[in-house]
């Protein structure tokens, strides 16, 4: 890793990669407040394939640039792109290539899962068998079969959180921006959604945003990490160290007030 900076190229696999075979891209994201920068000249690329895993401290831009590459911010200055589409350009095109889990999402509260995700289905297009099938599939991978037909407003957190991953996995995306993922589960059901990000990163690209460098070291070959608007870490996961107590120190070290 080169540095003064702390900033090396994209490592495991990532700096190999053509640009054409960018699938989440950053250029020069910027987001203003006033005077208040929330992120400045965030630039980095997810080629396609990789689990990359978004580190930051609470406040330090993660989620501003999230909402920014998923075309639910506009940035003040920069670009952002899915599979090739400018999202500011091709809003509808680049949507349909991207599956967005954000932080506490939405969900219709008075609806049931099954009615809520096949609603979501119906609007993005997908109907009849091939519909059907999808549903099924979400239900079993997100384990929401025994909750299936209950009301939303009577889940717990953890089982919001499994329908806001089923809502992003329905339409079977190219692209998955993640924020928080397993926010709200039990160390089994933490077990599970990692084991889905597993086998979904065999055909898909992941940006996955979270505080547990476990969870890091377990999916994630790469990290990008922020701090107060701008990456200051690109690189393999082992470079940030061996094991948890020095991938937290390092976390620290380029995180900490200056």
């Amino acid at each position: 890793m080169s540095s003064t900076s702390e900033v090396s190229e994209p490592s495991a696999g990532a700096a190999s990669k053509s640009a054409t075979d960018a699938m989440i891209e950053a250029r020069g994201l910027s987001k203003f407040y006033g005077e208040f920068a929330a992120t400045q000249d965030v630039s980095f690329t997810v080629p396609r394939g990789q689990v990359c895993a978004f580190l930051g401290p609470n406040g330090a831009g993660k989620s501003t640039t999230m909402k920014m590459l998923t075309g639910f911010l506009s940035p003040s200055r920069g670009d952002a792109f899915l599979a090739g589409y400018n999202v500011a350009d091709n809003r509808l095109l680049a949507s349909e290539k991207l599956g967005y889990l954000p932080e506490n999402g939405p969900l219709y509260t008075e609806m049931t899962p099954e009615g809520m995700l096949k609603y979501i289905g119906e609007v993005r297009g997908v109907k009849g068998s091939v519909l059907s099938d999808r549903l099924a599939w979400v239900a079993d991978k997100c384990s929401l079969n025994e909750v299936w037909r209950k009301p939303i407003s009577k889940l717990s957190r953890g089982f919001r959180q499994r329908v806001g991953m089923a809502h992003a996995m329905l339409h079977d995306p190219e692209v998955l921006i993640l924020d928080e993922p397993t926010s709200g589960l039990d160390p089994n059901q933490v077990h599970g959604v990692r084991e889905l990000i597993t086998e979904l990163a065999m055909t898909k690209t992941i940006l996955l945003s979270t505080h547990i460098l476990q969870e890091v070291r377990a999916i994630c070959p790469r990290v990008v990490m922020i701090n107060n608007g701008r990456i200051v870490f690109d690189g393999a996961t082992s470079e940030l160290g061996a094991n948890e107590v020095e991938m937290e120190e390092k976390f620290r070290s380029l995180t900490a007030a200056k």
